[in-house]
């Protein structure tokens, strides 16, 4: 009987927290009626976050009701787990409020930039009975803000540091949302991971190999037409592709890609360095293939897998301008011929790309000859303490009356917690996390998303894309 009751519980809300929370509805003082809490990043490697996916969870998970069948579940397993189940809090959402969550969640606009150390998220109950719900709901809230959040702002700081070698080495910033190129489906926890990690990557570029992350961006931020595709990518080479023809038939495996997939106006990518890249380089691409690359009419990328990514690309590019020449634009910097570039993808996180950027410029070549590929680096290698994310109950009432709920460690200033009932204002300052009662007639950016089931506020990605700065 438990095991056909629990053969759906991956899909049950009433699991997605901690077991301890279970009996939290006991804990709390005697008639508490309403507890506000508040998700903020504390601050890490970044100064500032892009908050970003709280939309997906809203429309994946909240916006379900629970079900009899779930609570059945809940009841068997928690109880069996060693925890008291509070069957009747929840069988009251499911006959009083349909199965829907009676709670308000108020949030900045997504993909906006806000400092660290505010408020990004705030959460109330809004039935008394429910008292409860409102921190039963932080693991589950929680990760759904941290982790495309960080990812987001990861690749944004990226596209920060490319856009800036751009400005110095490029006569056009036209090509910058197709700098930084996803990578990283393979190397994520799971499907989920990648779809919410590339998709927080696209907030800020075009170019991905995460499939998942374009059904994310249609599924819940609008880009569900076929001519509304979130991102986009190129035919591409693999190790396997080129070293199936056996060393000896390398510049045989070169030529098949140019003539499968090469031609006017298309770009193709070839990883080069399977046996020797310099002699890839020089011989096979620079003097066998070259004049087939410069008729074909598009744009063949070579792209290293190993290595120094400094050296191994400041070589490269050295390389290729001996075979295929430059010319110097505006900026004073050197560019390929349109039918060449490069693409480093092995190595690059946001510090070695930043040393690449600079040693690029140092050698005298543009931006324009070189894109990146982030793998683990861009959608796995963040964690929560990336940027300090956490959840905490900062309001309680408790018998009509308002009071302070915070944490104060003397071990610990970094964790102590915000009070009150919260507001986010922006000022001639920045950003601050104030009172709601200081409000005095600003206007409050934690605005409300989601209430009692309902998703109240819903945003396209194009819309977020301009907050940005696209």
């Amino acid at each position: 009987m438990a095991n056909s009751m629990l053969s759906q519980s991956f899909n049950n809300l009433l699991f997605d927290s901690d077991s301890y929370k279970a009996s939290h509805w006991l804990q709390y003082p005697p008639d508490t009626r309403y507890i506000s809490s508040y998700i903020e990043p504390r601050g890490g490697l970044y100064a500032q976050t892009v908050f970003f996916g709280l939309q997906a969870y809203l429309l994946e998970y909240l916006s379900q009701p629970i079900t009899q069948q779930q609570i059945d579940e809940a009841d068997v397993l928690l109880t069996a787990h060693g925890v008291p189940f509070y069957r009747a809090g929840w069988q009251y959402i499911l006959d009083q409020h349909q199965g829907y969550l009676p709670i308000q969640i108020d949030a900045v606009p997504e993909g906006m930039r806000v400092p660290c150390q505010n408020a990004v998220v705030q959460v109330i109950n809004t039935d008394p009975a429910c008292y409860w719900l409102t921190s039963f709901l932080e693991t589950a809230l929680l990760r759904a803000v941290w982790y495309p959040s960080t990812v987001a702002t990861q690749s944004w700081y990226c596209r920060q540091m490319i856009e800036a070698a751009m400005q110095k080495s490029c006569d056009s910033l036209a090509g910058l949302p197709f700098k930084l190129h996803d990578f990283g489906a393979r190397g994520v926890s799971s499907q989920e991971s990648a779809a919410l990690g590339g998709l927080a990557h696209l907030v800020n570029f075009a170019g991905t190999d995460t499939l998942s992350a374009l059904i994310a961006a249609a599924r819940w931020y609008g880009m569900n037409q076929a001519d509304r595709v979130a991102g986009f990518s190129i035919p591409a080479a693999e190790h396997s592709t080129i070293t199936s023809w056996g060393r000896a038939g390398e510049v045989d495996a070169y030529r098949n890609m140019l003539k499968q997939l090469g031609g006017a106006g298309k770009i193709v990518a070839v990883v080069s360095d399977s046996y020797d890249l310099w002699q890839a380089i020089d011989h096979l691409w620079g003097d066998e293939l070259r004049d087939e690359i410069r008729q074909m009419g598009g744009t063949l990328v070579i792209r290293p897998d190993s290595g120094d990514p400094v050296k191994v690309v400041r070589e490269a590019l050295q390389r290729l301008a001996v075979r295929f020449g430059t010319t110097t634009n505006s900026k004073g910097y050197k560019v390929l011929p349109d039918c060449v570039r490069l693409i480093q993808g092995d190595g690059i996180n946001p510090v070695s790309l930043q040393k690449l950027l600079d040693a690029i410029l140092e050698a005298g070549f543009s931006v324009d000859n070189i894109a990146f590929g982030m793998g683990g680096g861009l959608l796995q290698q963040v964690d929560r303490d990336t940027l300090g994310w956490a959840m905490k109950a900062s309001s309680a009432n408790v018998g009509g009356e308002w009071r302070d709920v915070y944490k104060d460690p003397i071990t610990s200033r970094s964790k102590r917690s915000k009070r009150g009932r919260l507001a986010l204002v922006q000022t001639e300052k920045g950003f601050e996390t104030i009172r709601e009662s200081e409000l005095d007639g600003r206007t409050n950016l934690l605005q409300p998303v989601f209430r009692n089931g309902q998703l109240l506020r819903q945003d396209d990605l194009t819309v977020i894309r301009g907050r940005i700065g696209w």
